[in-house]
């Protein structure tokens, strides 16, 4: 099993944001039933999604806290509800004191391009900034002494598709898309076709439910919502050396998440 999650409890002392607590309380319920339901949890979250305007405002106080802003430097283009906006990642040091406090791996810094992005994003009244979501780490599994990566695949794959109808099932709620951020050589690999039907089994009759894609940099990113909204989302990750992965991210941005976000 997981080591028991932390959240940050200095949150406040450095970050205004009205809705965190609300997000936090989901949070602690959905870990609190995933656990119960068998499945373990790293102690840290993976990332956290903010929106904000300007950028300064939230980039700013994630500095004093010890972030790296422009983490991979990379930033990800995110068309939510239909308008676009820009998602700047930044990241703690491992060796960070703020991870012994709890705070995320990884924060999403996301910014309106335009008007229309912004007057959609302060429409809802959650604050500005607001977090949009939280994202538990799911502990991977362990990997054969010498095994491939397309090898790993094959366990990987099988596993977080029972966790993720395992974590419904446990919530009540319908998951999100299955999003798999796969090793190149993995998605390319001769036998990839033939072998994923057998390593999605029920779930492959249902393609509007999974998508699979590259990871670039290498690694496995595998993720999916779990509250409505997209408001508290599970990942894995194993050996990434990007945040996130662009193509996923405009997935997630365009089809599962909104600002409209009901409890």
């Amino acid at each position: 099993m997981g080591a028991p999650v932390i959240l940050p409890s200095n949150f406040e002392d450095y970050l205004d944001i009205p809705n965190a607590r609300q997000r936090f309380q989901e949070a602690r319920e959905v870990a609190e039933k995933v656990t119960d339901a068998g499945i373990a949890l790293l102690p840290n979250m993976d990332h956290a999604a903010i929106f904000v305007d300007p950028p300064h405002i939230l980039a700013g106080p994630l500095k004093k806290v010890g972030y790296v802003a422009g983490w991979d430097a990379r930033c990800y283009p995110s068309p939510v509800d239909g308008q676009d906006y820009i998602n700047v990642p930044s990241g703690l040091p491992s060796n960070s004191p703020a991870k012994q406090q709890g705070w995320f791996n990884y924060v999403a810094v996301v910014h309106p391009v335009d008007d229309a992005a912004r007057e959609q994003m302060l429409s809802q009244g959650y604050g500005n900034p607001f977090v949009h979501h939280l994202t538990w780490g799911i502990v991977p599994p362990e990997r054969d002494n010498g095994s491939d990566d397309f090898a790993y695949a094959g366990k990987v794959i099988p596993f977080m598709v029972k966790v993720r109808a395992q974590i419904g099932d446990s919530i009540g709620e319908e998951p999100g898309t299955l999003i798999m951020a796969l090793p190149e050589e993995v998605v390319n690999h001769s036998d990839f076709q033939n072998r994923l039907p057998q390593w999605l089994g029920d779930l492959h009759d249902k393609p509007e439910e999974y998508m699979v894609e590259p990871m670039q940099g290498g690694g496995f990113l595998i993720q999916f919502f779990v509250l409505t909204g997209g408001r508290i989302e599970v990942a894995l990750r194993v050996g990434t050396t990007q945040t996130f992965n662009p193509k996923s991210v405009h997935k997630i941005s365009e089809d599962e998440i909104s600002t409209v976000q009901n409890r």
